[in-house]
């Protein structure tokens, strides 16, 4: 591996502050803040705005989307395939 060429990969704090979630792991992504994590160490901390905490597919708010809705009232609009539109 070639040296100074790759950025510093090291244990950082990825912190979601719309639900209260904070987690440890390994990123190359630089911060000036640092919070005092669980085992007593200080890492850098990045704040994000949305986690798998706060996303709607994982928290099970996401919405269904009613394709079958939709496309009747495409057709209504618009006309089935190769029939002539409603005016």
């Amino acid at each position: 591996m070639q040296q100074d060429k790759h950025p510093d990969y090291g244990p950082v704090v990825f912190r979601d502050k719309s639900a209260g979630y904070a987690f440890l792991t390994r990123s190359t992504a630089h911060s000036d803040q640092t919070i005092e994590w669980d085992d007593g160490q200080v890492y850098p901390v990045v704040d994000v705005e949305i986690s798998s905490e706060s996303h709607p597919f994982y928290t099970g708010r996401a919405r269904a989307v009613d394709a079958k809705g939709r496309i009747a009232r495409f057709e209504q609009r618009y006309g089935k395939p190769g029939q002539a539109p409603r005016s």
